[in-house]
């Protein structure tokens, strides 16, 4: 940049640190082309900030392919000076799937562990659901659009349990899905730095932070309104256009 505009690289450095510019950085996005973006927006955030009276209402998804890893060496601890170290490279022990609804009220988790993610485990989950949820309350459910969610064989078994309600996120959203944030606690405490000789171990280890995680569960609050989600989208919107032009 210094050579293409004729300034010093020392200038080129202060501008970018005087509006926080980091060009050596990049990030993903994709936006919504749902034609009921604003519709399904209007209706989970309100779950959320006004969730019905004689009703519970989770989100629900599934953290697919979760890998038993394990490095090929064992690990350097930390040390005055020095980060912990791993090995780059490692062995993998196969893959499960971690089916989780996170309570909005209080934060508790309902969990199931799968070795696959087909219509039949994820109707088996909400069987699972129904059988820990008092019967006198409703269910609503935040799910997203993947097919699993919206088989023949889950809309014949909602339609058999009526106290059930799916509310659908809109496509490419789960920023609006709280059991999202939950995953990437999971995540970011447990997998990341994990190191599994066996599907099972995973499994037993998922288990334990699961359990862990409901004797202090944490909700989420959300605190935006849907007109101040849209809002922000908006600016975020007009801010990317401009800067493309």
């Amino acid at each position: 940049m210094a050579k293409r505009s004729g300034l010093s690289k020392s200038t080129v450095g202060r501008i970018w640190r005087t509006f926080d510019l980091k060009p050596h950085r990049a990030d993903t996005f994709k936006l919504s082309n749902d034609p009921l973006f604003v519709e399904k927006v209007y209706d989970v955030v309100g779950l959320y900030l006004n969730p019905p009276e004689g009703a519970v209402v989770y989100c629900v998804d599934e953290k697919s392919q979760v890998q038993a890893l394990a490095r090929s060496q064992p690990a350097f601890p930390m040390m005055p000076g020095m980060p912990e170290k791993r090995t780059h490279d490692y062995l993998r022990h196969g893959t499960t799937s971690l089916f989780a609804a996170f309570s909005t009220d209080d934060g508790t988790v309902i969990s199931s562990l799968h070795r696959r993610h087909r219509t039949v485990e994820f109707k088996k989950f909400l069987q699972k659901i129904d059988s820990q949820v008092p019967d006198e309350l409703d269910v609503h459910l935040v799910c997203d659009n993947y097919g699993t969610h919206k088989s023949p064989a889950i809309r014949r078994w909602l339609d058999q349990h009526p106290r059930f309600h799916v509310h659908y996120t809109p496509t490419y959203s789960s920023w609006i899905n709280q059991v999202e944030r939950w995953f990437a606690y999971l995540t970011d405490d447990l997998l990341r730095r994990s190191d599994h000789r066996s599907v099972q171990a995973l499994e037993k280890d998922i288990r334990s932070w699961v359990a862990e995680w409901n004797e202090n569960p944490k909700p989420f609050i959300w605190t935006k309104s849907a007109e101040e989600t849209l809002a922000r989208l908006g600016r975020l919107l007009r801010r990317l256009n401009g800067a493309g032009h």
